[in-house]
């Protein structure tokens, strides 16, 4: 089992927009994504933080429905 990167919340945006998320708002510093053809796909929020938490980038990896091992593919 891979460790989960320590990463800004821009390189996610980034990550999940190569999964096919496109950013559909932003408010403050909230970044709301959606999977551009699976709307099965629950929506994610994003923090815009130099950092995201563990917990939070676990949770979002769970709700784009990947593993920790493809998300590091992808940085």
């Amino acid at each position: 089992m891979s460790k989960l990167p320590l990463i800004s919340g821009e390189k996610a945006v980034k990550c999940f927009e190569k999964l096919g998320y496109v950013v559909v708002r932003q408010k403050g510093s909230h970044i709301r994504m959606r999977h551009r053809s699976d709307k099965s796909k629950k929506p994610l929020t994003i923090p815009k933080h130099n950092v995201l938490g563990k917990g939070l980038l676990r949770k979002l990896l769970r709700d784009a429905e990947k593993s920790v091992e493809e998300f590091n593919e992808l940085l």
